[in-house]
């Protein structure tokens, strides 16, 4: 693109939520990321991926789908976990862009925009970056030390790999096959499209405090299952290097 970065237009766009109890916060992403994606193309869709949520999300966005026709409702009827909410929304994408973040309104939308000013002709994908982490200190602390064991040890080389604010062609997602059904999942994709030659642009973006439900990944039996699925992970990509033979199961 060598257009000015205030007029870079993408030609169509797919904005992912998956939710899980995010009956407090999907309408206010629905509505703000249709702000958001008219700002950056006039073709686009959102898709909520309501992961069996137990509180009331499904009647938040049935009402939703009412008022906004660009939203799509994909719902599981069994919990498939993060990775799983996030690899039906990229399944179900039709459009030539996927943006995502999660349905807890921790990132805000709007800041899609500043993912594609940072798209240039020698770019692939845009990766944001937290500016400050508005979370408990034991959240960060183990939120930094995951950061520091992964970049380390898969070799990752953009600098928040936790950050889930994603701008990515999905002609590229197409070409990777994911696999994680946890939160490991954001290691295995960056992973997967850095070994495949795919360059990453990095923005800054802002992280707000939780104002709905609580976080799923701080239990025991799912900070247990992700441990499990990054140690799976470092097996197949570090040391077997499955992804580039062509020969994953």
């Amino acid at each position: 693109m060598d257009t000015n970065a205030s007029e870079k237009k993408l030609t169509s766009i797919s904005a992912i939520f998956p939710a899980y109890n995010d009956g407090g916060t999907i309408a206010s992403m629905v509505s703000t990321a249709c702000i958001a994606c008219s700002q950056v193309t006039d073709d686009f869709e959102i898709i909520v991926v309501d992961d069996c949520s137990s509180d009331y999300t499904a009647d938040v966005l049935r009402e939703l789908e009412k008022r906004y026709p660009k939203l799509r409702v994909v719902t599981h009827e069994k919990n498939r976990g993060y990775g799983g909410a996030l690899r039906s929304g990229f399944s179900n994408a039709v459009k030539d862009w996927v943006f995502y973040t999660d349905g807890d309104s921790q990132y805000n939308p709007l800041e899609l925009v500043e993912l594609v000013k940072a798209l240039r002709d020698d770019v692939d994908a845009v990766n944001g970056y937290k500016l400050g982490r508005n979370d408990s200190f034991m959240r960060m602390l183990i939120g930094r030390s995951y950061h520091y064991l992964v970049k380390l040890l898969f070799k990752i080389r953009i600098r928040d790999v936790d950050c889930d604010f994603r701008l990515i062609p999905r002609r590229v997602l197409d070409q990777v096959k994911l696999t994680s059904d946890s939160g490991a999942i954001c290691l295995e994709m960056v992973k997967k499209i850095e070994d495949a030659g795919y360059v990453f642009a990095e923005t800054p973006v802002n992280h707000y405090s939780r104002k709905y439900g609580v976080s799923q990944f701080f239990i025991p039996w799912r900070i247990i299952r992700t441990l499990r699925q990054i140690t799976n992970l470092y097996w197949r990509l570090v040391i077997k290097k499955e992804h580039l033979r062509g020969n994953e199961t």
